[in-house]
């Protein structure tokens, strides 16, 4: 099963090695950004919504362990994150446990094992209850098919607005940035108008119409996020 667009953090020290996973989880359809050291894993990882990390362990200055600490504690995020590392020993493996890790993967490790571990983790961390389908509440959306429906009454949805209930159900119950939201309609190339608000207002008046309250919810200055369970105001 492939997760196309599912922006994956790969931070990894060793340049052929990191070539070399970029290569093969972007054939498998995922979006790679890469970072080299720690202070640059944290500063994406802070800035930027990523599906998931695969975090070496045994990077300069500022270790993986100290990253992993540092996502889990200082901005309490809940991301899927996959150490990497050349250690065997069960000591090492408990550490990266204890620091906040999913899951673990020793050097050196066939790609399609990474791959299948990162299906794995979306599956749990995203809930996705059967292959491409997600369910939050009252409201339901099926990848393969592009249909959504809101107590079994089917919601038509542009691309774009189906791209952003997609990644908010992925995301529920976390708030999901603006910024996020933007890099994944656009990537770096942003529109000059203030696009993301049209499609916001778009969304909800598609999601709404019928119903007597709001299932998406703004918060100033931070983000969006999904209202469940919903209850009448």
């Amino acid at each position: 099963m492939k997760y196309d667009n599912r922006m994956i953090l790969l931070v990894e020290d060793h340049r052929s090695l990191a070539e070399g996973i970029a290569a093969y989880l972007e054939a498998e359809g995922y979006a790679i950004d890469f970072a080299s050291s720690g202070t640059a894993a944290l500063r994406l990882a802070t800035d930027n919504h990523y599906d998931a990390i695969v975090l070496d362990i045994g990077l300069p200055g500022i270790d993986g362990l100290e990253v992993c600490r540092s996502l889990r504690r200082d901005t309490r995020s809940t991301i899927p994150i996959i150490m990497l590392t050349a250690r065997d020993q069960l000591d090492d493996r408990l550490a990266g446990f204890d620091a906040g890790a999913d899951d673990y993967l020793v050097k050196p490790f066939a790609m399609s094992e990474l791959a299948a571990r990162l299906v794995a983790l979306l599956r749990r961390s995203h809930g996705v209850l059967v292959d491409g389908r997600f369910e939050v509440g009252e409201l339901a959306l099926d990848v393969p098919t592009l249909t959504v429906s809101r107590c079994g009454q089917p919601v038509r949805l542009s691309r774009k607005q189906f791209d952003i209930l997609h990644l908010l159900m992925r995301e529920h119950p976390r708030v999901v940035s603006k910024a996020a939201v933007e890099r994944m309609l656009w990537g770096d190339e942003l529109p000059d108008s203030d696009a993301l608000r049209s499609h916001i207002y778009n969304l909800r008046k598609q999601l709404d119409r019928g119903f007597d309250y709001d299932i998406v919810e703004t918060l100033p200055g931070i983000g969006f996020r999904l209202r469940s369970p919903v209850l009448p105001r």
